[in-house]
């Protein structure tokens, strides 16, 4: 099993902004990557049909082989997590904002959540504010739209400009100097927002720590490859293979290959 791949999915392309800790922190595994783009976003579905999905999606890459599954998806985690490590038996690892750091990183003691309304909903969220909200103001911000903006590839421009500005003004005008990216899709979004806030708000997101705890987790098992080669990565979509391609060789600055995800799925 060590020279089996690791699964990753996520509802779009946005996982791959985990895709890219990965490889980082595990630059000798091979990767498989399902991008549900067919079903993007997530955020405004409710939680039975995001585990209808979550499985679908986990069943397929346990079928190619995956030692290890990344639920790169804040939402996906906070519906389904839960249910698929009680129906398979290897390491899951989820997403969660990363509230925790965004308060120890504060220094005006506001702190603002960008995120879908389907995570910022959850218990999930709940249980984070209740844990690590207390003793600083925890401003939410549901961004609709937004994910749309990464599945088309529009990381820059008047529209997203635009769209992006409405969510982070609020949070800045009430004095904000963290914002946590509670969306896989948004790390994509980093230089136009470094940009729009002249480089004065701390961004924080949790692809980095997820993907010390896959290493922690598959390390733990047994199961970390003994390969000393790179990696390769193979990627699915259950959208347009073609704009897949194009949306994700954007996002990675890379050729890339897409494959469509069988109908069955």
């Amino acid at each position: 099993m060590s020279s089996a791949p690791v699964g990753i999915f996520d509802s779009g392309v946005g996982g791959l902004s985990v895709l890219r800790h990965i490889q980082i922190e595990l630059p000798h595994e091979d990767l498989l990557y399902v991008a549900d783009s067919a079903h993007a976003p997530y955020g405004g579905k409710m939680p039975p049909q995001i585990q209808v999905r979550a499985l679908a999606l986990a069943e397929f890459l346990v079928a190619q082989g995956a030692k290890a599954l990344v639920v790169a998806c804040n939402t996906a985690t906070a519906a389904a997590l839960d249910m698929l490590r009680k129906r398979f038996e290897l390491p899951i690892i989820g997403m969660e904002p990363a509230l925790k750091p965004a308060v120890a990183a504060t220094l005006s003691g506001v702190v603002g959540v960008l995120a879908t309304s389907g995570t910022l909903k959850s218990a999930q969220f709940a249980a984070l504010l209740e844990n690590y909200g207390q003793g600083v103001r925890v401003m939410t911000q549901g961004c609709h739209g937004l994910v749309e903006c990464v599945e088309r590839g529009e990381l820059d421009g008047r529209a997203t400009r635009e769209l992006l500005w409405r969510y982070i003004e609020p949070l800045l005008a009430g004095g904000a100097d963290t914002l946590v990216l509670g969306c896989t899709h948004y790390p994509f979004l980093r230089p136009l927002i470094e940009d729009m806030t002249g480089g004065q708000v701390t961004l924080v997101d949790t692809g980095a720590a997820v993907a010390r705890q896959l290493r922690r987790r598959i390390e733990a098992a047994g199961l970390a490859t003994l390969e000393t080669t790179a990696g390769n990565v193979r990627l699915w979509t259950s959208g347009d293979t073609e704009q897949a391609r194009e949306v994700m060789e954007l996002l990675r600055g890379k050729a890339t290959a897409v494959e469509p995800l069988p109908l069955s799925c």
